[in-house]
């Protein structure tokens, strides 16, 4: 079997619940390319290409023959295609292959805990986590190899890199960061495992019902609109996902809740409260960026979108991490304050609601 192009390590990094991603075009872009052999037995796709392409799943293979990215002989196939000698198999995308190299950059951190071995850092709203497609420079990533003094010819694949799991550009909150290889995979093996602690603080739209439960149901990327993720309550489509979640203030027309993932999937936590009726506050990707509950009233209008501009992202804290440090074996914790944004907008709709009480009207 012939590769004509260089094989490359799949992302493997737990897909955290806010990882943000690039804009769709029409133009496909080749990624791989593989030329049977003349002696190969018939084989199903997803598995041929599962041993040939390094760290990617079959669930991701048939998730790409799902969205027509898997051809053979330049036709798209299923993932139960069975291979046939001197097929011509190829992987496209919809952004071209890139091998980014990581140049250090002076951008400052806020670094909330550090040692040899890791550190935690508050990443602030708006940057994005790591270089990717449109964004090669000013990322999370680029000021830690800065910070640990990083040469410019690695790449996302070293072993020093130690970014663990990630969250959306417009998502602020903690991060965990190994410093060593030993450290990155005990950590990484901590995400798959799903013992690691991570909670959230989100404004959604609407009145949340009950005090607290448990959102479940697949999410995979919405087969309409490969920009956005949605949850397939049935069936075999998307992967598992699971997400409890606590009010903490009701504000009649939004409320503050807390949110706990059990899992780590693209954009869970916004997925999720959405299914359930209640889009996170300003998540212009979900619906969120409309007044989705409240009244007709201009004054209620211009106060909606004056916390628009107060907190001008989906309003998702990442605020507190919990795991085992891979060298001492102690329980670390560690949380982060609200950022300013919040904390003004969650102000903004105590003082309307307290001051609506006093007028004597009820929320809907």
């Amino acid at each position: 079997m012939k590769e004509d192009k260089t094989k490359n390590i799949d992302d493997a990094l737990e897909e955290d619940e806010e990882l943000d991603s690039s804009s769709e075009s029409s133009q496909k872009f080749e990624h791989y390319r593989f030329i049977v052999d003349k002696g190969q037995n018939p084989m199903r796709i997803d598995r041929f290409l599962s041993d040939h392409i390094v760290g990617i799943s079959r669930n991701r293979l048939q998730q790409a023959a799902d969205a027509k990215c898997v051809l053979v002989n330049d036709l798209p196939v299923k993932s139960s295609y069975k291979v046939k000698p001197l097929d011509v198999i190829s992987i496209v995308m919809d952004r071209p292959r890139h091998d980014f190299k990581i140049i250090p950059e002076n951008i400052p951190l806020n670094i909330v805990y550090e040692d040899e071995s890791l550190m935690v850092i508050n990443k602030p709203a708006g940057m994005v986590v790591h270089p990717g497609h449109g964004n090669y420079s000013g990322t999370l990533v680029n000021a830690i190899a800065y910070y640990l003094n990083y040469d410019e010819n690695m790449t996302m694949e070293d072993p020093r890199m130690g970014l663990v799991h990630r969250i959306d550009k417009d998502t602020s909150g903690l991060l965990l960061i190994a410093k060593t290889p030993h450290a990155k995979t005990n950590l990484s093996v901590q995400f798959y495992n799903k013992t690691t602690k991570r909670q959230y603080i989100a404004l959604v739209w609407g009145n949340v019902e009950n005090n607290e439960g448990t959102i479940e149901g697949n999410i995979g990327r919405d087969p309409k609109d490969r920009m956005l993720m949605k949850v397939f309550p049935e069936g075999d489509m998307g992967k598992t996902a699971v997400t409890h979640y606590k009010v903490l203030e009701r504000f009649g027309y939004v409320t503050l809740v807390q949110c706990q993932l059990e899992t780590g999937r693209t954009h869970q936590i916004r997925v999720h409260m959405k299914y359930i009726g209640h889009t996170l506050f300003n998540d212009e990707r979900y619906g969120g960026h409309d007044i989705l509950r409240g009244t007709r009233f201009a004054k209620y209008k211009q106060f909606v979108y004056n916390c628009f501009v107060a907190c001008p992202r989906q309003a998702l804290h990442a605020k507190t991490l919990g795991f085992v440090h891979p060298e001492t074996k102690e329980e670390m914790f560690l949380e982060s304050e609200l950022p300013e944004d919040m904390q003004n907008l969650i102000r903004r709709w105590r003082i309307y609601t307290e001051s609506r009480e006093i007028l004597g009207t009820k929320s809907k």
